[in-house]
């Protein structure tokens, strides 16, 4: 299969003066890396330098790219930069009564949760990683509309619109969310907003490992207006959110005790700042069917998104937990911690990894963008 970007792209090769010379300046300095076979580590608010393999090459920032492009309140579109604070973003938006549904994690306020934020919408988009609301709302790709990049070959793209009528180049948009700057620098995301939930509640249940799977699993397939669910400590967390009477009915439904400052407790498990994360343990990130039985791995364990992911601190072998996933048909990522020059990712099918390898000659045919980021040979 052959890998073209003619028919679903426009191109930008001199950017236009309303960008203020922020695409220019930042087109200048790959098309120098590219001349010289340079590798370029892309480098936004570094909240998630901890993510992927370690990072390699001349620092390029998109910090100064920023600003918010348009936003179109009644349509349920935002257009911004990739340099512009998550935080600025969710502030603007709540002026509105809109959000972000699938809750980006904002991982910069782990160690320091004084500091703000600095997060930004682009790392939030090439790192794809979603909050709790993940199972129920979407994941960040879900949302995407339509992207700027500034490929590998120093040429500005724009893939897909601001509607989602607009199909043109939509899956390349999409693409780019969580590829970790591998394919291409992102300066632009379209994303779809959502309004804010009127009501949310959530409940406490006493349980096992065993018993919160089945029950979250139970409950995703009733009417109930599901929008987070976790078992850590021998407790189920439930989240509920939409129209007060959804959440007033699906609570007399469920039953359990009503956690306080809950709006609290959810972003420590969207920005892992709870207790659970605050070691310094390998922590592996493991996806698997969400009705699996809990894996006999040893370690400690914390479950979401309905029992689909799960986070593991052990010490461990990569190569014990990877094969003890797969056998359960799912697979496991080193999402913080240990050999950062080692396998971070699950190992990649001969199939998928020949595709990844088209895109990446496709975008990145000199491989200078964020090199060995993904994996060792990409």
């Amino acid at each position: 299969m052959n890998v073209t970007l003619a028919h679903t792209a426009s191109k930008e090769n001199s950017p236009s003066a309303s960008d203020n010379d922020l695409s220019a300046s930042l087109q200048s300095k790959v098309l120098a890396c590219m001349a010289s076979r340079s590798p370029i580590q892309i480098v936004g608010g570094n909240s998630k330098a901890f993510y992927g393999r370690a990072p390699q090459g001349e620092r390029l920032s998109v910090l100064e790219h920023r600003g918010i492009v348009s936003y179109e309140p009644t349509e349920l579109v935002i257009t911004a930069r990739a340099g512009t604070r998550l935080i600025d973003i969710e502030k603007v938006l709540a002026e509105r009564g809109q959000m972000l549904s699938f809750e980006p994690p904002h991982f910069s306020n782990s160690a320091q949760p004084d500091v703000v934020s600095t997060t930004t919408f682009g790392g939030a988009i090439a790192t794809g990683l979603s909050g709790p609301c993940r199972p129920y709302a979407g994941s960040t790709r879900d949302f995407v509309l339509g992207a700027k990049v500034l490929t590998g070959k120093g040429e500005i793209l724009k893939f897909g619109g601001q509607v989602m009528k607009n199909v043109a180049g939509f899956d390349v948009a999409r693409l780019m969310t969580g590829s970790l700057g591998t394919l291409g620098v992102l300066l632009e995301i379209s994303l779809k907003v959502l309004p804010r939930h009127e009501a949310e509640k959530t409940l406490v249940f006493a349980c096992d490992a065993q018993e919160a799977i089945q029950r979250m699993n139970i409950w995703a397939g009733l009417p109930i207006p599901l929008s987070g669910t976790t078992f850590d400590g021998g407790k189920l967390y439930v989240r509920l959110s939409g129209s007060a009477a959804a959440v007033r009915t699906a609570r007399t439904k469920l039953g359990g005790e009503l956690l306080t400052a809950d709006a609290d407790y959810w972003r420590s498990m969207r920005d892992h700042t709870a207790q659970f994360f605050q070691d310094a343990s390998p922590l592996w990130r493991i996806s698997m069917p969400a009705a699996s039985a809990q894996l006999g791995l040893k370690g400690s364990w914390l479950l979401e998104w309905g029992g689909a992911q799960r986070w593991l601190k052990t010490s461990l072998p990569g190569n014990i937990i990877r094969e003890q996933v797969a056998r359960a048909g799912g697979h496991a990522t080193l999402f913080r911690g240990g050999d950062r020059h080692s396998d971070i990712f699950h190992s990649l099918t001969p199939a998928l990894a020949a595709l990844h390898h088209r895109l990446k000659a496709a975008f990145d045919p000199y491989g200078i963008l964020n090199p060995g980021r993904m994996y060792a040979d990409y």
